[in-house]
């Protein structure tokens, strides 16, 4: 097991701040203090130095993290040849995930894990992106699907195996007397002069929807403001204007809207991606988590599942 302290240090470092880092690991500000110097006493070298009112890593607590991250991986890849050896894993596995895909994917992912390992507890985490590699990184999830936003982790990050699962396109949703519906073939510039309703600013599907406008060629007009696709859904239906919303997405079935699939280049889709600490991934659960949201991926969305994920080397 990593010592617990430099668990801390890697939690500072990717929070920011000691008060997050303690949020995130459930200590006290103080605590994480005290395991900071208890450290750098151990290592003999200061690790953190005042910065205005905060702190911020030396040189000597940046060299110390990037061994601390190996050897992360090292105690992972050991606990997943551990559970390998026997015939019956046991313990727990935690899966996280944004919105869409906790009510798509996870639900039958936990399914087929609880009955292929009886004895293993399984849970679920609805979470946005961000946040769900803030789950991994603090040991309260085991394997998380996020799409790429400004706030997440690079894929070459090294405390983190990131996957590509499956490509999800986004449909343009119009009222059902729109003058769109009646086109063979809908671009996303074809609605450049539409009414846009869009999540909050700072949301995940606020950025994913304004990026997918700009590659396009034009700035969203934007009217209305709404996080669910119900609520975005009945705005449509009312003719207070049009969604983008991701194939994965169900819409309220008795609004009378039209789900229009998009072509031409850019075709919008968001790519969802499986996120593990490094090493992890080859745990005999988290393996068999994989397969089961592949499955689960192609069935909802035939041709979008990457099916080399579980050969990929991240």
């Amino acid at each position: 097991m990593l010592d617990p302290k430099l668990k801390v240090l890697q939690l500072v470092a990717h929070h920011g701040t000691v008060t997050a880092a303690a949020a995130a690991s459930h200590y006290t500000p103080s605590a994480v203090s005290y395991q900071l110097r208890q450290l750098a006493e151990e290592l003999g070298v200061e690790l953190l130095a005042q910065s205005g009112r905060g702190v911020q890593l030396t040189a000597a607590a940046r060299t110390v993290l990037r061994h601390a991250d190996a050897l992360q991986a090292r105690v992972e890849r050991a606990y997943a040849e551990l559970a390998a050896s026997v015939d019956e894993p046991i313990g727990s596995c935690t899966l996280c995930g944004f919105s869409t895909a906790a009510t798509r994917l996870l639900p039958s992912t936990a399914a087929a894990l609880r009955e292929r390992f009886p004895q293993v507890q399984v849970r679920m985490i609805e979470a946005e992106p961000a946040r769900c590699f803030d789950l991994l990184l603090a040991g309260d999830a085991d394997l998380a699907l996020v799409i790429n936003t400004a706030d997440t982790p690079p894929a070459a990050d090294e405390r983190f195996a990131q996957r590509p699962l499956l490509d999800d396109p986004l449909d343009l949703v119009v009222p059902a007397d729109h003058p769109l519906t009646g086109r063979n073939r809908v671009t996303l510039a074809d609605a450049a002069d539409e009414p846009w309703i869009l999540g909050r600013p700072g949301s995940t599907y606020h950025h994913l929807v304004r990026t997918a406008c700009l590659t396009a060629g034009f700035t969203p007009n934007i009217a209305h403001y709404a996080d669910e696709w119900d609520t975005g859904t009945a705005l449509v239906a009312h003719g207070f204007g049009i969604i983008l919303v991701p194939r994965l997405a169900r819409l309220h079935e008795d609004w009378p809207v039209v789900r229009i699939p998009l072509h031409g280049e850019p075709a919008p889709a968001r790519r969802v991606l499986a996120a593990t600490r490094r090493g992890a991934e080859e745990h005999p659960v988290t393996a068999a988590a994989l397969e089961a949201i592949n499955r689960a991926a192609e069935a909802l969305v035939p041709g979008s599942s990457i099916s080399t994920v579980s050969r990929q080397n991240p």
